[in-house]
């Protein structure tokens, strides 16, 4: 799986070239599994950058600036390859992979997409009008590169949009066997409205008027005021703040807060500060007294954003600050450049899910290859899982 080498190796060099050559006009295109650590460099994060400009659908946490501090703090020793697809010499899709033993707590060894507890969407990052030939390459790849084993999993997928399109046209045209194995669905922010509008439908009378009298109460507690940066200025006390309000609350006290792992706490800092470089973050911040209440930590990847982290101080609780920061966060309605924000909450959130009333659907993805031998063995086992034949995602 480390080699780096393209798909096409039927043969000699010379063999190799003289298939893959393409028509006039058309890209050569090459995929390869290559070794991340090979690929933390200047020129190729450059070209990774231009990548995610140009993605079909973007994925914050598999651009470099997210993707490369997770691989440092949790693949240190390099099992993680980036399948990236290059035309003429261009990089024109990545996708992390790794070859894995268990399946969900079965022996069932299978190549995967890479994902961890703080990354929320699996999808690759494609650029636009390579969706097919990117699929096509990297099934063709792994079939090449199987080892022991039996299929390929994808997380945290998309069910909709060009790449699942695309994907589900490869699988077909392929009559390769495939089972969606999880479907999901998480708030989603997707609306013309005002923001006004938005927060009136959203919630019903009752509950607008409580949170009214929350705020009032609120502002009697000291001087209330929202502050919403898209920059770098003072970012380092903001992340530190942030981790320490996360750090006070329950997730502290069960040990899943950022600060609770110094590479979760690791990867959170470095990603903000990537973002923020690149202009992909926004902080929003309800502050008391000017110290922070709830906070909260957005990346934006036109035409989406994604809510990424967010975190409220538990002493205020009475008062809803998360709920009231939202409020706030609801201004993202106005902008010209996003036209949707993906909660990255789980499934039927107790507080996100009454408030933002769209959803986007989210599924995991099993995929036969190999030989005949294997993708039988896969099909037995889709079937088994699903309880329907492996036929093709949803």
């Amino acid at each position: 799986m480390g080699q780096n080498l393209p798909i096409d190796t039927p043969g000699s060099r010379r063999q190799r070239e003289r298939i893959a050559a393409p028509p006039a006009g058309v890209p050569r295109l090459v995929l390869t599994g290559r070794d991340w650590r090979e690929i933390d460099s200047a020129d190729m994060i450059a070209a990774w950058d231009g990548l995610a400009k140009s993605a079909a659908e973007p994925n914050p946490f598999f651009e470099s600036w997210y993707l490369l501090p997770a691989l440092r703090a949790f693949d240190s020793d390099g099992a993680v390859k980036l399948v990236m697809l290059e035309a003429d010499g261009q990089l024109v899709g990545l996708l992390p992979i790794r070859r894995e033993v268990f399946y969900y707590g079965y022996p069932l060894p299978h190549l995967r997409s890479w994902t961890h507890a703080n990354c929320f969407l699996g999808a690759p990052l494609v650029a636009r009008g390579f969706e097919h030939a990117y699929w096509s390459h990297l099934l063709a790849w792994a079939d090449s590169h199987a080892g022991l084993s039996l299929f390929l999993h994808l997380a945290h997928m998309p069910a909709s949009g060009s790449l699942h399109l695309a994907l589900a046209d490869v699988l077909t045209s392929q009559d390769r066997d495939a089972a969606t194995v999880l479907r999901e669905e998480r708030a989603l922010l997707s609306s013309t409205a005002t923001p006004e509008t938005y927060y009136e439908a959203a919630l019903s009378a009752k509950k607008r008027k409580e949170l009214r009298r929350q705020h009032r109460r609120l502002e009697e507690e000291g001087n209330l005021s929202v502050e919403r940066l898209e920059c770098s200025e003072g970012l380092a006390a903001w992340t530190a703040q942030f981790l320490a309000l996360e750090m006070r609350g329950w997730k502290g006290k069960a040990g899943s807060s950022l600060a609770s792992d110094p590479r979760t706490a690791s990867l959170f800092t470095d990603a903000l500060r990537g973002a923020a470089e690149r202009g992909r973050l926004q902080r929003l911040t309800l502050t008391l007294d000017s110290q922070p209440i709830a906070m909260l930590a957005s990346f934006l990847t036109p035409p989406g954003a994604f809510s990424f982290k967010t975190a409220f101080d538990e002493d205020y609780a009475r008062f809803s600050p998360g709920v009231l920061l939202q409020r706030e966060n609801l201004e993202v309605l106005t902008r010209a450049d996003i036209a949707w924000t993906d909660s990255c909450a789980a499934q039927g959130h107790p507080m996100i899910d009454h408030f933002w009333r769209e959803r986007r659907t989210i599924a995991r993805h099993s995929i036969g290859m190999g030989g005949p031998l294997r993708r039988k063995m896969f099909a037995a086992l889709a079937r088994r899982e699903t309880g329907h034949p492996a036929k093709g995602i949803r």
